[in-house]
């Protein structure tokens, strides 16, 4: 299926709630009101359950209960709630779908998110960003299996969701991967553009004639979470490191191999997000 036809398909985009598109929209409009979205988030009991949950997990350390939107706004920041609804939005708008862990492949995007949002805070980068690109990195292969999923699960024979050559196996069978597909999703969704970037170049952060340091931040999440979930030894970890990637951006290895917290601990109180 050519990458237009893929986005015709009925199936293929997800619907999220009006409430979670303005709050993407947010980022667009420097004259936003923080206290227009708090009530439109309010109204939304779903959304403001799930966000009261997550803003009182213990990822959050907030010092006292968060009872109210307007507490989350005030206690986590709007930037911080705005991500939290986003995800909450974007985790939520797929439903079962065949050939797809979702359980799995939310809790792989969530690890991605939150070792990039640490990632991202060793080189002084926008940790908040950082998070939400992570989470929806690979949201295009959801998007492929919901819009042609018998072409999909020949891939998947080949190289699952989460193997590291799945990238290559699709665009060599489709002329695109899903990297392409979830940049041209954060387009229709109205993100700012780069989102949209970042997730089109994470695959090879270094081959763009412009280098976006979050891309590599993103790639080094996507090895880190991928290591994690197919449970690599020390050995497979250091043969597999992507060293060129982590120099550019002026790390060393061991700042992954050694200094990061191990992610059940980076994610520890956001299961909440994936269930």
């Amino acid at each position: 299926m050519n990458f237009d036809a893929l986005f015709q398909q009925q199936n293929a985009l997800p619907t999220i709630p009006k409430v979670v598109q303005e709050v993407i929209d947010s980022f667009n409009n420097e004259d936003v009101s923080i206290d227009v979205i708090a009530g439109k988030l309010a109204a939304d009991q779903v959304l403001s359950a799930k966000l009261l949950r997550l803003a009182n997990s213990s990822y959050y350390h907030a010092s006292r209960s968060v009872g109210t939107v307007d507490d989350a706004v005030l206690m986590l920041g709007f930037m911080t709630v705005r991500t939290l609804v986003i995800s909450s939005g974007l985790t939520g708008g797929f439903k079962a779908m065949p050939g797809v862990d979702l359980k799995q492949f939310w809790r792989y995007s969530m690890h991605t998110a939150v070792i990039a949002k640490w990632i991202a805070k060793k080189v002084q980068g926008n940790s908040d960003f950082a998070f939400t690109v992570g989470l929806m990195h690979a949201i295009g292969q959801l998007v492929m299996h919901a819009a042609m999923p018998e072409q999909t699960l020949q891939i998947d024979k080949i190289a699952g969701p989460l193997d590291s050559r799945r990238l290559d196996v699709e665009k060599s069978s489709f002329g695109y991967d899903y990297s392409d597909v979830g940049a041209e999703l954060a387009k229709r969704w109205r993100f700012p553009d780069n989102f949209a970037s970042v997730i089109k170049a994470f695959p090879q952060p270094l081959s763009h004639n412009t280098f976006e340091p979050m891309a590599a931040v993103i790639h080094l999440a996507v090895w880190c979470a991928r290591a994690e979930e197919n449970k690599y030894s020390r050995e497979e970890r250091e043969a597999t490191i992507p060293n060129e990637v982590l120099a550019k951006l002026g790390l060393n290895a061991s700042v992954l191999l050694d200094d990061m917290p191990p992610v059940a601990e980076l994610a520890a109180g956001l299961e909440d997000l994936v269930n």
